[in-house]
């Protein structure tokens, strides 16, 4: 498959929607549509590795983080097997609560092999 910018937004547009769904078996399936089998995903303040350690990371947020949704803020930028894109958790109405950037390496499949995430802001 040849990967385009098109293929690109669209893998990180269904990263930013798996984030968000809260329905566990919408959120799996957008997980295997998203990510290899063998996915390691970092940040500063967790990690999660296969569909089961994302499924897990992301359900814990949502836990945490009740009424928030991830968006993403600006352009996605490429580079060879490489994306770049920015966030942001946002409440019903107000402002950010946290912003960050994530790094992936993309597979020959269109999905993510890994991410990385910095972050900006963070919570208290």
């Amino acid at each position: 498959m040849e990967i385009t910018m098109t293929t690109h937004i669209d893998l990180v547009d269904r990263y930013i929607t798996s984030w968000n769904e809260p329905d566990s078996s919408r959120r799996r399936a957008l997980i295997a549509q998203t990510w290899t089998d063998g996915v390691s995903y970092l940040d500063p303040v967790m990690q999660g590795d296969g569909h089961a350690g994302i499924d897990a990371m992301i359900s814990g947020v949502q836990a945490k983080f009740p009424g928030h949704r991830f968006r993403r803020v600006g352009e996605v930028d490429t580079h060879q097997d490489c994306i770049r894109f920015s966030w942001e958790l946002i409440p019903e109405s107000g402002l950010a609560l946290a912003k960050g950037a994530d790094f992936g390496i993309v597979a020959e499949d269109s999905r993510l092999v890994a991410v990385t995430g910095f972050f900006d802001l963070l919570p208290n």
